[in-house]
């Protein structure tokens, strides 16, 4: 799915719709969320060599940063704000380089968006690649074309500071991360350049002083440490465009099997039941999120309890937000003693539903990226 670009009076309106809900006195399902946590069967372990979301921790719409999870593909450079300069070249009539405190100086906005890894949910051990925060920058399109696009240029290349040695072709080469993203996607006006994280200053681990902000996207298009930008007339095919983070992914046509490789992108429609608590009243609630790309609103979330139908479930925070996960709830009563599983799915306003593990969409993708399956939840009451 493609979206056009934000005018100014939705972009704006998101924005004071995600604040509204940040600034709510309301913790996550509160205040139904007030009672004995019922832990999960299936939690994977806590890692202490990554940080990652835990879900049955989960009480603020906005992750503190402390709680977000962050992901390097080669070092964790060591940027110094008072040095650092973005150069913006390549296929622009003006070639300019601006300074950290030049960014501060453009206009200001800040944007809630949530950040997921395309692995997550790829296996058991790494479903907490997610978390929303509130970004402030300055927005990226005034930028490009105060530099003059040229009419060839199609694409804006971001390189990041972090380096290593790729071998290509049988030789070795030093390279740069690097993301790029058409010139459509580039000039959207929810495109920052933040130098901000939650009201504080953008987190070594989260791309300080500067990191790329492209809501809808995966975390991958969000490039960290950011120095330049380019600007080409042809397809960048880095590592990270080309050779990494693609989905291979088959498509039954009769007898045969058609074979696709796309590049990850934009998020996918998904869910996932993050916590269950029982009330004072002996009342299980069910609480979870759900997200997507933006492009279409979300309509609804449902719970499966075990072998029962598909029941409605409440959306709360987020739900006005096009960027943001949308939590929801559900009330479950007179649940029996036992082991039960449980599972969310999300549909969209377009009635694309979340796919389940065993559908053609996950069943024949054969690589890592792009998870959204359905993710069911195990518990003993």
């Amino acid at each position: 799915m493609t979206r056009q670009a934000l005018g100014r009076r939705e972009f704006v309106g998101a924005g004071i719709a995600a604040l509204s809900a940040l600034y709510a006195p309301r913790g996550f399902g509160s205040p139904a969320d007030e009672g004995t946590p019922i832990p999960f069967l299936d939690a994977p372990a806590p890692n202490a060599e990554r940080q990652l979301l835990q879900w049955d921790q989960l009480q603020s719409w906005v992750t503190p940063n402390a709680d977000f999870f962050a992901v390097a593909h080669y070092d964790k450079p060591d940027v110094p704000a008072e040095s650092w300069k973005l150069n913006v070249g390549g296929l622009v009539n003006n070639a300019k380089s601006f300074t950290l405190d030049a960014l501060k100086a453009r206009p200001k906005r800040e944007y809630v968006a949530t950040l997921e890894c395309s692995g997550n949910g790829a296996s058991s051990s790494f479903i907490g690649g997610i978390g929303n925060a509130r970004w402030t920058g300055t927005p990226l399109a005034p930028l490009l074309k105060e530099c003059g696009l040229k009419p060839e240029a199609i694409e804006a290349v971001f390189f990041a500071a972090d380096h290593g040695t790729e071998k290509i072709r049988g030789k070795d080469y030093p390279q740069n991360f690097a993301r790029s993203l058409s010139i459509t996607d580039a000039l959207k006006d929810n495109v920052l350049l933040a130098y901000q994280m939650n009201g504080e200053p953008l987190p070594k681990d989260h791309g300080a002083p500067v990191r790329l902000v492209v809501p809808g996207w995966y975390g991958i298009a969000w490039v960290k440490w950011l120095t330049r930008i380019e600007l080409h007339d042809r397809r960048y095919m880095g590592r990270f465009m080309g050779r990494d983070y693609v989905t291979i992914r088959g498509e039954q046509q009769g007898e045969d099997v058609i074979w696709r490789e796309t590049a990850v992108g934009k998020m996918n429609l998904k869910s996932m039941v993050a916590r269950v608590v029982r009330r004072g009243d002996g009342i299980l609630t069910v609480t979870g999120a759900a997200w997507n790309d933006g492009a279409v609103p979300i309509r609804s979330v449902e719970l499966k309890i075990d072998d029962g139908p598909w029941t409605a479930a409440k959306l709360g925070e987020g739900r006005d937000a096009a960027h943001c996960w949308k939590f929801w709830s559900y009330d479950w009563r007179d649940a029996a003693p036992g082991e039960h599983t449980l599972v969310s799915r999300v549909t969209d306003a377009a009635g694309k539903v979340q796919p389940a593990a065993d559908d053609a969409l996950i069943a024949m993708k054969k690589t890592y990226w792009e998870a959204n399956q359905q993710y069911p939840r195990k518990i003993k009451i």
